[in-house]
């Protein structure tokens, strides 16, 4: 499957993905076959997972959420790089697409140590905050319903210990967030989020255009 990276060209963005991560069977066949479902370009590109990875290794991160399963392959890339033991909360609505995820992840042997929850991932942030949750998680990716974004960073703010990183995907939406003539209410969301974070106290940031754009916002 095509990477999502929209910024560069083909030959390069190949070269790219062939120079981030070693050869990995298993995702690699998870790349294939999310390829032939009708929304393979909600999956993340091989570049991107390699950076989650190394992004979590770097933190030395052991507790994890995720807002946006789809089939797995961003799960996979988190957990295998939490310290021994780590655990991942992710987060979705479907139960066809992550039907793929719960497969693979058993055959990556991590079904152990990612719990799924099938809920609105509102629902599943806030009960984490009535449990007493609050900064007890070190990284957080948001992947899903954009127009949900700011309300899923908020909660994760919360829920991340300081000095944790949040991860946000999409922030670019092919280049229409820049796009002033684009009203859409998914690139309306995203473009205010943009702005709200870049002048944010509580958090440092970085945009980077890798894949369809991330925003790295580590807490204070």
């Amino acid at each position: 499957m095509a990477s999502k990276t929209h910024f560069i060209s083909k030959a390069v963005r190949q070269y790219v993905g062939t120079h981030s991560a070693q050869p990995d069977a298993l995702l690699e066949e998870l790349r294939a076959v999310t390829g032939r479902v009708s929304m393979a370009r909600m999956q993340i590109s091989l570049e991107q997972g390699a950076f989650l990875a190394l992004l979590v290794k770097a933190l030395s991160a052991s507790r994890a959420i995720e807002i946006g399963t789809f089939t797995g392959y961003s799960a996979i890339c988190i957990t295998r790089a939490l310290a021994p033991g780590g655990r991942l909360i992710s987060c979705d609505v479907s139960e066809e697409w992550t039907a793929t995820a719960r497969e693979f992840w058993r055959r990556a042997n991590l079904a152990e140590r990612i719990e799924l929850r099938l809920a609105p991932a509102l629902d599943t942030l806030d009960g984490l905050l009535e449990r007493g949750g609050a900064g007890g998680f070190d990284f957080a990716f948001i992947d899903a319903d954009k127009e949900n974004y700011d309300a899923y960073f908020e909660r994760c703010l919360a829920l991340i210990r300081p000095a944790g990183l949040i991860v946000l995907d999409n922030v670019l939406w092919s280049g229409a967030v820049a796009d002033a003539k684009d009203q859409a209410p998914s690139t309306v969301a995203l473009r205010a989020l943009n702005d709200k974070l870049v002048r944010d106290a509580r958090v440092e940031v970085s945009m980077v255009p890798i894949g369809d754009g991330m925003t790295l916002a580590l807490k204070k």
